[in-house]
C-alpha cells in the first residue's frame, strides 16, 4: 500500500484513550453532579453508584485525560500536526458552515475543513477549562489561585459544568458527523492511507 497515513498511530492512540477517559469522566461527573445539583435536574445514567466511588473514578480518569492530553500536545507540536488546525479563516468558516447546514459539506480525507478546525480547537480549549476548573473545585484551598481565577468555588462549579456541556455537545456533533460520513471511522482505527 502506498501513500501517506491519514491518522498516524499517536493520533489514533490519544484519540481512543480520550474516548475511555471522557466516558468515565462524564459518567462519574454526572454522579458527582447528582449529589449536589446546580440546576433542577439530575442525570439518569452515571458511573460510581455513590459519591465517593464517583469521585474516585473521576480523579482516576482525570489523570489519564491530563497525561494523554500532554502526550497529544507534545506529539502535535513535535510532528507539526497542530498546523492542520490553523489558520481558521472567517470566510472559509462561514462557507463551510453553510455547506454543513445544507448537508453539502465536502470531506477531503486527511484535511480538516474550517468547521472541523473550529470544533477541534474549541474542544481542546473546553477540555483545558474543564481540567483547570475541576482542579479549582477539587482543591479550592490549595489551588486558591485557580479558584480565584474562575470567581471562587461556586462559580468554578458552573464553569466546570458548562465546559463539560461544551465537550458533550462536541461529542454529540462528532458522532453525528461520523454517522453521516462513516468512511472516516476506519482510518481512525487502522490509520488509513491517502493514494
Amino acid at each position: 500500500m502506498s501513500g501517506r497515513v491519514i491518522h498516524p498511530w499517536p493520533l489514533r492512540l490519544t484519540h481512543w484513550l480520550n474516548v475511555i477517559a471522557m466516558v468515565i469522566m462524564i459518567g462519574s461527573g454526572w454522579q458527582i453532579y447528582n449529589a449536589s445539583p446546580l440546576f433542577d435536574f439530575t442525570f439518569p445514567f452515571t458511573i460510581g453508584q455513590w459519591l465517593g466511588a464517583a469521585i474516585a473514578w473521576h480523579l482516576a480518569a482525570m489523570w489519564l485525560l491530563v497525561l494523554n492530553g500532554l502526550i497529544y500536545v507534545v506529539w502535535s507540536l513535535a510532528s507539526g500536526h497542530y498546523k492542520k488546525l490553523f489558520p481558521i479563516r472567517p470566510r472559509a468558516l462561514l462557507r463551510d458552515l453553510r455547506a454543513a447546514l445544507s448537508f453539502d459539506l465536502k470531506h477531503e480525507r486527511g484535511v480538516y475543513n474550517a468547521v472541523q478546525k473550529l470544533l477541534y480547537v474549541g474542544v481542546l480549549f473546553a477540555a483545558l477549562v474543564a481540567v483547570l476548573s475541576g482542579l479549582a473545585i477539587w482543591k479550592p484551598v490549595q489551588l486558591w489561585f485557580l479558584s480565584d481565577l474562575f470567581g471562587g468555588y461556586v462559580v468554578s462549579r458552573f464553569v466546570h459544568f458548562f465546559a463539560m456541556t461544551g465537550i458533550c455537545l462536541f461529542i454529540l456533533i462528532h458522532l453525528l458527523l461520523v454517522a453521516l460520513v462513516p468512511k472516516v471511522l476506519p482510518p481512525m482505527i487502522t490509520g488509513g492511507r491517502l493514494p
